[in-house]
């Protein structure tokens, strides 16, 4: 399996906390975790200027993770649609925190996929609503996060195709924080942890999570071209005239 990880590098990953979080850097944190899968894992920068994913990287992609904050709108609207179309013949997306504001994920929601938050290095409880789910295999009833940047309802999506967890905080907020949503042949999931000043993605129950969403999303049968409308000249069950 070839894993694409879109990251963004910006200023809060610089700060004190940023770097005692991820000395490495939190893009090669999450690559670090998801080959242990054995796949072949590709990092790549975004930053102010744009996210420097190639046809060639994105056309050989079978998942594609996006962590995004503070740089969305750099996003060029072209590679939106290739990557969007990419799903729909089947490509895998995971889309971490707060990717729920980029323009990828919004294209194919059609929602604004907006929220509350509060930055204040909360408690959250993510509660496991489908137990017998893949992604949660073996994590049991719930995750635990030290600390966390709070995400609230109301969250601007659509339903769910299916639900795996829903948040907790100490604040009292909850939230729908790991969804699996199916667009063409493609599948999503968005999983709402991973601040870039709180070390979330070290944690070994996120990081068995964030594996076992790259397994679920993984196309069965690779990928293949956008689903088009066809025009069929011949009848599908033989005519009796």
């Amino acid at each position: 399996m070839k894993i694409t990880v879109v990251c963004e590098h910006n200023p809060g990953m610089e700060s004190e906390k940023g770097r005692r979080a991820y000395p490495e850097g939190l893009g090669n944190c999450l690559c670090d975790l998801l080959r242990e899968t054995g796949a072949e894992v590709t990092l790549v920068r975004a930053d102010e200027t744009g996210v420097a994913l190639t046809d060639e990287v994105l056309g050989g992609t079978d998942v594609l993770f996006w962590w995004g904050h503070w740089y969305h709108k750099q996003v060029d609207d072209a590679l939106v649609e290739k990557v969007a179309a990419r799903v729909h013949g089947g490509m895998g997306m995971v889309f971490l925190h707060s990717a729920h504001d980029s323009k990828p994920f919004k294209r194919l929601l059609g929602t604004p996929c907006s929220l509350r938050w509060r930055e204040d290095g909360e408690r959250e409880r993510l509660w496991c609503v489908s137990p017998g789910h893949p992604i949660a295999r073996g994590l049991g009833e719930f995750i635990d996060i030290p600390q966390e940047e709070m995400y609230g309802e109301y969250f601007d999506i659509p339903t769910p195709d299916e639900l795996v967890y829903v948040g907790w905080f100490e604040g009292g907020e909850v939230f729908r924080g790991g969804c699996v949503f199916r667009r063409g042949r493609g599948k999503l999931f968005y999983f709402n942890p991973g601040h870039e000043t709180y070390p979330t993605y070290r944690l070994p129950a996120v990081r068995t999570l964030l594996r076992q969403a790259a397994a679920y999303v993984a196309p069965a049968e690779g990928v293949g071209e956008t689903p088009a409308c066809r025009h069929c000249e011949q009848f599908s069950v033989p005519s009796a005239r």
